[in-house]
């Protein structure tokens, strides 16, 4: 009998773990769950980084930590030295997976600096030289879907560089994502590049979007308010999945596509369910559909392997549905522009404070082995 992550696996979810750390490829820990769990890629972000880097029990870090004070890198080099060699042991471990899924999947994400969020061109510039210094071909880079981001992502494409664009959060911010891809297709194509060799996924938050929602529904506090908690975030998502459908099936998405381009795949983040009151796997069994990603925690990942029940597509019968979520959240009050402008805010501020963080905790490590 097969595992729930082989069912979500055969109806076409490519399953990815939102988590890295040295110990956890040292130890043989991340093979074993491509093995057991059918995982197929790896995201990161500056939080899991300093997760990691910054966790006392981790002793992995050290030796390098030592060898870069004694050369006197600074905190930044520093990060950029150990995060990077991270990604590129985890895209080998992956390369495997790369080959046998014709390159769809076995990719590994890793971040450009949060300081750069409103920044176009230091952006693009980070996200080259992260591309040509890890130069391995199942490499994301993520760039945040902020207004600077989006130019940013049309010229990282464009120039060649394989995207990951993170904090989505509303449908409009999806179609300028979307937009973005294709303009840097478009721009590929012109200067000659090989489209296939170009892979994007675009992550498309969930449960922060109905963390958000349902705190303002519960100030609100009326029996039609409490009946929309927990809804907004699978709503959002599944109307994702009816843009994605019908963008890329417009003459403009099908040409690149009929030249060797790839479909941009949605990905389904922030997946860890946050409310105790639903599901531990709500973010997972319900947004089920052909050819999206699904990255999870780990602990949402052993959720869904134990007791997740996968009962196929769960995510394109259900876009009128969604309709009336968004039409009853309208009904009561929640202004959802606002909403998923708050949300890529926090989002943006998040990582930044992560960032800053791990750069702390790095120069004292740096001091103290000095």
């Amino acid at each position: 009998m097969s595992t729930p992550t082989e069912q979500l696996a055969a109806a076409g979810v490519s399953i990815w773990l939102d988590d890295l750390s040295r110990t956890r490829i040292n130890t043989g820990n991340l093979q074993q769950l491509i093995e057991t769990r059918n995982v197929t890629g790896v995201t990161t972000n500056p939080t899991i980084f300093a997760n990691a880097i910054t966790n006392p029990d981790d002793t992995s870090y050290d030796a390098q930590v030592h060898e870069l004070a004694v050369s006197g890198a600074s905190a930044e080099e520093a990060v950029f030295a150990a995060t990077t060699q991270d990604v590129t042991a985890a895209l080998d471990v992956f390369r495997p997976v790369w080959e046998a899924t014709d390159h769809v999947d076995g990719r590994v994400s890793i971040e450009v600096s949060p300081d750069l969020a409103h920044d176009t061109a230091g952006t693009v510039a980070q996200a080259k030289h992260l591309w040509a210094e890890i130069d391995r071909p199942n490499l994301l880079v993520k760039i945040p879907a902020t207004k600077a981001g989006l130019p940013a992502i049309a010229e990282a494409i464009g120039a060649g560089v394989s995207v990951n664009v993170t904090l989505i959060f509303s449908l409009q911010r999806y179609a300028d994502v979307i937009d973005a891809y294709l303009t840097g297709l478009e721009t590929a194509k012109a200067a000659g590049i090989d489209l296939s060799t170009i892979h994007s996924v675009a992550s498309f938050f969930v449960s922060r979007v109905d963390t958000e929602t349902d705190k303002r529904l519960d100030a609100i506090g009326s029996e039609q308010a409490a009946a929309l908690r927990g809804k907004a975030g699978l709503a959002n998502a599944r109307l994702a999945y009816e843009l994605f459908e019908k963008t890329f099936a417009t003459e403009r998405a099908q040409t690149l596509i009929q030249a060797g381009a790839n479909l941009q795949r949605p990905l389904w983040a922030s997946t860890g369910v946050k409310d105790p009151n639903l599901p531990d796997t709500l973010y997972v069994t319900e947004l089920v559909a052909p050819g999206v990603v699904n990255t999870m925690p780990e602990k949402t990942l052993e959720a869904t392997f134990d007791h997740g029940v996968i009962t196929g597509d769960t995510v394109t019968g259900g876009y009128d549905e969604a309709r009336e979520v968004f039409a009853g959240l309208a009904e009561v009050g929640i202004d959802f522009d606002d909403v998923t402008e708050v949300l890529e805010e926090e989002g943006v501020s998040k990582f930044i404070d992560s960032w800053h963080g791990l750069l702390t905790q790095v120069t004292e490590g740096l001091e103290a082995a000095r």
